[in-house]
């Protein structure tokens, strides 16, 4: 399996999981050029996807959607009540939305997809722990914080996407006004770094060897902060593990989860071997 982020930040967020056979985008929250553009750097077209999962339908999550599915009939997945919202602005979904229990697997094709709640203040938003069987992916943002539910999906997985949204004396000391600074702190929010660095520690002691921080903020976090919070979180098993940051605005590295039977090449369109990174099983 692999995870290629074609953005993850505050002003946008989307990413393929695949497993060769089946691909599924996770969140459309940037153009629907963007997405197009990011598939064809892996080398897939937009009609070879069989999903799309939503994690909830702010929009940094959802903002190209309506555009990237007009001429083609993707089914999407959501939550209940994330597919009500959806349909309020979004009608023409109405056909292909599919919606889940959380905590009940389901497939796509050849992945099966657990839905798991998550402490965003939005009601019914999501993360997805994703498989094929062999490698375990989990997708872990817009947290607010890591219930033990979150605890439980990311659990064993071999890579996880985790939000490491804000540097707390970043935040405290810029120019948000009070009232967001203390929406994005509380448990309905967003993750910290020190937060994501607890989070990151757990996944490494229960077998996950990489960690891909997401949803970093342009104006409340840095790539290198987040990195030397996380990572001595990690310290005692940072040898382990990889731990790396996804670009907030353009694609990111493919990363391969578990033993994979699938060759480089297939998906190198326009990169290097040194833009794939394989984590062995």
């Amino acid at each position: 399996m692999f995870l290629c982020t074609l953005a993850s930040g505050s002003s946008g967020n989307c990413a393929v999981v695949s497993n060769g056979e089946t691909h599924l985008l996770v969140d459309a929250g940037i153009s629907a050029r963007r997405i197009q553009a990011g598939l064809t750097r892996l080398n897939l077209r937009r009609e070879q996807l069989a999903g799309v999962l939503i994690t909830h339908e702010h929009t940094d999550h959802i903002s190209g959607l309506s555009v990237f599915l007009k001429k083609n009939e993707i089914p999407v997945y959501a939550s209940k009540e994330t597919a009500q919202a959806l349909l309020c602005l979004l009608p023409m979904l109405r056909e292909r939305i599919h919606t889940f229990r959380l905590g009940t697997s389901f497939a796509v094709d050849g992945l099966e997809v657990t839905p798991f709640p998550t402490w965003h203040d939005t009601p019914g938003s999501v993360g997805y722990r994703i498989t094929n069987g062999k490698a375990r992916i989990a997708v872990a943002t817009d947290l607010g914080c890591v219930t033990r539910q979150v605890a439980d999906a990311i659990e064993g997985v071999d890579l996880l996407l985790l939000e490491a949204n804000y540097d707390r004396d970043m935040l405290r000391s810029g120019s948000y006004p009070a009232f967001l600074k203390r929406r994005i702190e509380s448990d309905y929010g967003h993750l910290s770094n020190e937060d994501a660095g607890r989070a990151a520690a757990w996944a490494m002691q229960n077998g996950t060897k990489t960690i891909l921080l997401g949803h970093l903020s342009k104006e409340n976090n840095q790539a290198q902060r987040a990195l030397e919070t996380v990572g001595g979180a990690c310290a005692g098993g940072i040898g382990t593990v990889r731990l790396e940051v996804a670009p907030r605005s353009e694609p990111g590295l493919i990363y391969f989860a578990g033993e994979s039977n699938v060759e480089y090449t297939d998906f190198m369109c326009g990169q290097t071997e040194r833009d794939v990174l394989y984590t062995g099983g």
